[in-house]
């Protein structure tokens, strides 16, 4: 191999490591935007985090629900216009009963890159709690699609697909943020602080 084949070689892997790095960082970012509560800082309200959301998002990108039970429940939302009412359903203004808790956890990573295009898999848990007490945990699995606009990857498509969606006991956190210390400003004293639903398991 001439050194500049084995140069272009190199250069290829590397390409190839940044985008994989890339990658997993816009998914975690979206799993990230999407908790609750919400521990991106600066942002107020539901409408500012689903913008920010929809940054990761290509224009033509689609978000959809598949197999037997999700395509029911969630359907296909295609353009940012849509994504954008599919996600104002996920945090409607009047939410009845309020979602405390939600947080997103991926595990079982894939990732495959094909030059300025490429897709990922993951499987997904995040455990859900509710103002009335009602507690679930949901599992899915992502196949999502990844493209590089202007140098910068995007999310093409969001497919997740129901893997199983199990019933948790009332009320079964002993303890949970009602906000994210993230949220607050780099250098803020946390001392007098007291954002748990149960104080003394927040101190053990």
């Amino acid at each position: 191999m001439t050194d500049n084949a084995t140069i272009e070689s190199l250069v290829k892997r590397i390409e190839a490591l940044e985008a994989e790095a890339d990658i997993r960082r816009i998914q975690a970012r979206y799993m990230f935007l999407c908790d609750t509560p919400c521990p991106e800082f600066g942002v107020v309200d539901d409408a500012q985090r689903i913008e920010l959301i929809l940054d990761l998002y290509t224009e033509d990108a689609v978000w959809e629900g598949v197999g037997e039970y999700y395509d029911n429940q969630f359907g296909r939302a295609v353009g940012k216009d849509e994504l954008r009412a599919h996600f104002n359903r996920f945090w409607p203004k009047e939410q009845n009963p309020r979602l405390l808790l939600n947080a997103h956890y991926l595990t079982s990573e894939q990732i495959h890159v094909h030059g300025d295009e490429a897709d990922g898999q993951w499987i997904h848990f995040q455990p859900w709690l509710f103002e009335d007490g009602k507690s679930l945990i949901r599992g899915s699995r992502l196949n999502n699609a990844f493209r590089k606009v202007d140098g910068v990857w995007k999310i093409t498509r969001t497919r997740t697909e129901n893997v199983a969606i199990v019933d948790l006991p009332d009320f079964f956190a002993s303890s949970y943020p009602s906000e994210s210390f993230l949220l607050k400003a780099p250098g803020t004293d946390h001392t007098n602080d007291h954002v748990y639903a149960d104080s003394t398991a927040a101190d053990s």
